[in-house]
């Protein structure tokens, strides 16, 4: 599927929920946010740095505070969209373009505070937890010092989204197919999720 270049190419493919996204884009480039896109959806960011951006789902369009666990949420609007993985980022999901319109002033003031937060540098740094390398990973490393060589000169996000490929699996025929499909790429020096970054 083809990455989208605007938000303009973005909003033009969500037949669904233009009307709503419309609404929240208009909200929140009311404030004196950079308008961008990454990873295909778009992006709002103060200083470079991301502070919200906005996307659509089946059953819900959301708006997501990158750094929105210092948000205040008077109004019980925020969730964490996955518990446990997620440590900044918050999510607010409307199901329906009334429901934005209602909460347009809320929305505002959730916008302000999240700008006057980044401005004041409130921002939570990933955790550097340990690079734990699955055994069938280790193996083939261990059998293969080219293979070795390239992922060690890899970034220390990519190896752990290989290690976390490989340790997510639940079967070993998954581990497998999925060790076949990394190792080529960890042999060229290309990240997993390579294709998805700007």
């Amino acid at each position: 599927m083809e990455k989208n270049k605007t938000v303009e190419e973005y909003l033009a493919k969500q037949e669904l929920w233009k009307d709503s996204l419309q609404l929240l884009r208009e909200l929140i480039t009311a404030e004196p946010f950079t308008e961008t896109v990454k990873w295909g959806i778009p992006v709002y960011t103060i200083n470079g740095k991301n502070v919200v951006g906005i996307g659509a789902f089946k059953s819900y369009v959301g708006l997501w505070f990158y750094q929105g666990v210092f948000l205040k949420d008077p109004h019980d609007k925020l969730l964490n969209a996955q518990e446990g993985k997620t440590q900044a980022m918050r999510q607010w999901r409307f199901e329906s373009l009334e429901e934005i319109q209602k909460d347009a002033p809320i929305v505002n003031a959730y916008l302000k505070e999240a700008i006057a937060n980044q401005k004041k540098g409130k921002e939570v740094k990933p955790s550097k937890k340990p690079l734990i390398i699955p055994p069938a990973l280790q193996a083939e490393l261990d059998k293969d010092s080219n293979l070795k060589a390239s992922f060690e000169g890899l970034s220390l996000t990519n190896k752990r989204d290989f290690a976390e490929h490989i340790s997510t699996a639940k079967q070993e025929a998954t581990v497998q197919r999925r060790l076949q499909k990394i190792l080529p790429m960890i042999a060229q020096g290309i990240g997993l999720n390579d294709k998805y970054k700007k």
